[in-house]
């Protein structure tokens, strides 16, 4: 189901920005029980977002409520927030945008996830990269044509996921989820301040690992470092942390990260 501005209904106006120019950004959380995992984070995401994207959004109490009743009665499922800047005239001045649209809708969790979990993954390195911008680096903003063409690649190989790379070779993330990968004891996962999305799975388990005789790094890193990890796993709000057993020719079977990880993530709050 669809809520658009408190409304139940599937019709976006042709003039929204959302439509016209990607003008805005979205969270996608899990539901569990019938409540939000990690809500307040997704809340933050969200009011972190639109501060930097100057979105003059303020129904964060409304837009909460929403959040929490749609939720109810889903065992488990996905809902996902999209805030855009709203309808305003042609062109990009914002200047006539008079009030934000906030879209939420709620859909089937992706089962398939429960066997990635079980048997781990593989990681295939996506030919699209990420281009460098560190004043949107971080934002789960609505320009998302990057990541529909690493996932467009990616269908046209054997493997679960993509390995991807920005555009000065950095690895950077993966299509749909953040990447970590541990060598001794120490863990490490790319840099975010010019491209990327900050997960916030991510930010959860790097808290988790601050707690953790674990020593969690955030680096700029090549291809070739990476191929150095004794284990590697990805993780996203709905995963939420997935082993991976192969990332190009590398073979992997250490699961001591994840095992840390998985049962803290699993419940979240």
């Amino acid at each position: 189901m669809f809520l658009i501005n408190g409304r139940e209904q599937e019709t976006l106006a042709a003039s929204d920005r959302a439509t016209q120019f990607g003008d805005g950004c979205f969270t996608t959380a899990q539901i569990v029980g019938g409540s939000v995992s990690l809500l307040n984070a997704h809340l933050e995401r969200l009011q972190n977002a639109c501060e930097r994207l100057l979105i003059p959004f303020s129904e964060w109490d409304l837009l909460q409520r929403e959040m929490v009743q749609l939720a109810v009665g889903h065992e488990r499922g996905v809902l996902k927030v999209i805030i855009s800047r709203g309808s305003g005239g042609r062109g990009y001045s914002a200047a006539n945008c008079t009030a934000a649209t906030r879209l939420l809708s709620v859909s089937a969790w992706p089962a398939h996830y429960d066997r990635w979990r079980r048997e781990g993954i593989t990681l295939a390195l996506s030919p699209v990269r990420l281009g460098r911008n560190p004043y949107l680096a971080g934002l789960k903003h609505l320009n998302r044509l990057e990541q529909v063409l690493i996932r467009s690649h990616l269908e046209q190989t054997n493997a679960d996921e993509a390995l991807v790379l920005d555009s000065e070779g950095w690895v950077t993330e993966c299509c749909a989820a953040n990447l970590f990968w541990r060598i001794g004891t120490r863990v490490y996962t790319p840099r975010l301040d010019q491209a990327g999305v900050n997960g916030i799975m991510r930010q959860f388990c790097i808290r988790m690992l601050a707690q953790s005789p674990f020593e969690v790094v955030e680096v700029n890193a090549r291809e070739e470092e990476l191929m150095q990890a004794e284990e590697m796993v990805v993780c996203n709000a709905l995963m939420p942390v997935v082993p991976v057993r192969a990332c190009g020719d590398r073979l992997l079977s250490s699961r001591t990260l994840f095992d840390f990880l998985a049962p803290r993530c699993e419940h979240p709050n």
